[in-house]
C-alpha cells in the first residue's frame, strides 16, 4: 500500500514539475500575459486590460545571455509594442511604434510625418498627437537613431513617450501586443 502511495505522489510531483517547466519556457520564449496600468493607450487598451504578448515573433531574449532567438519579423509602424522602459529597466512600457531607425519624424497640426510624408493609415490619422517633452516639439523633426524606434501612446495627451524621454533601443523590445482577454466584454485583437 505504502509503494502504491509514493509511486501515486512521484508522479504528481513528476507532473507539477514538467507543468511548471512547460509554463516558464512558453512565458518566457512564446507569450506572456500583461495587466494594462494606465489610459497611455485609450481607447486601444484601457487601464485593467489583461493583454497576450507574442514574444517569438520578434524574437525572444534568452535569460542570462546577451543574444535572442531568430526573429519571424522585425517590429514596423503600426505594431503596438511591449518594451523595458528605457529609464528604469524594472518597468514595462507598452505603445505603438511610429518610426524605426534612420527614419525622420515631426510632429504638425496634430499630424504624424514619417520622412516628410503623413501617416495616412486610420490606426494614425483619426488620432491628435500633440507636441510636448523634449522631443517633436512644434516645427521639429527628430532622427530615430540605428537600432532604435520611436513609439507614442494612443492617447496622446496623457502618455508619457517617446516624445518626452527618447527611443526605445532594438535590444529592450519585449514583443508584440496581440490580444485583449480580459475583461470578457473586450476580448478581440489589438489593433
Amino acid at each position: 500500500m505504502k509503494t502504491k502511495s509514493k509511486q501515486a505522489i512521484r508522479e504528481w510531483v513528476e507532473s507539477i514539475v514538467v507543468a511548471f517547466l512547460l509554463a516558464m519556457l512558453i512565458r518566457t520564449f512564446v507569450v506572456q500575459a500583461y495587466r494594462i496600468p494606465t489610459g497611455s493607450m485609450r481607447m486601444t487598451l484601457i487601464e485593467g486590460d489583461i493583454i497576450m504578448v507574442n514574444k517569438f515573433l520578434y524574437g525572444a531574449k534568452v535569460p542570462f545571455l546577451n543574444w535572442r532567438l531568430p526573429a519571424i519579423r522585425q517590429p514596423k509602424k503600426g505594431d503596438v509594442v511591449v518594451f523595458i522602459y528605457p529609464e528604469n529597466p524594472r518597468k514595462d512600457f507598452i505603445k505603438r511604434l511610429v518610426a524605426t531607425g534612420g527614419e525622420t519624424v515631426e510632429i504638425h497640426n496634430g499630424t504624424i510625418y514619417v520622412n516628410n510624408l503623413p501617416l495616412v493609415d486610420s490606426t494614425f490619422s483619426q488620432r491628435y498627437y500633440y507636441n510636448r517633452g523634449n522631443y517633436c516639439l512644434e516645427g521639429e523633426k527628430v532622427i530615430v537613431p540605428k537600432d532604435s524606434y520611436f513609439v507614442l501612446g494612443d492617447n496622446s495627451v496623457s502618455s508619457q513617450d517617446s516624445r518626452y524621454w527618447g527611443f526605445v533601443p532594438k535590444d529592450n523590445i519585449r514583443g508584440n501586443a496581440i490580444l485583449i482577454y480580459w475583461p470578457l466584454n473586450r476580448i478581440r485583437m489589438i489593433k
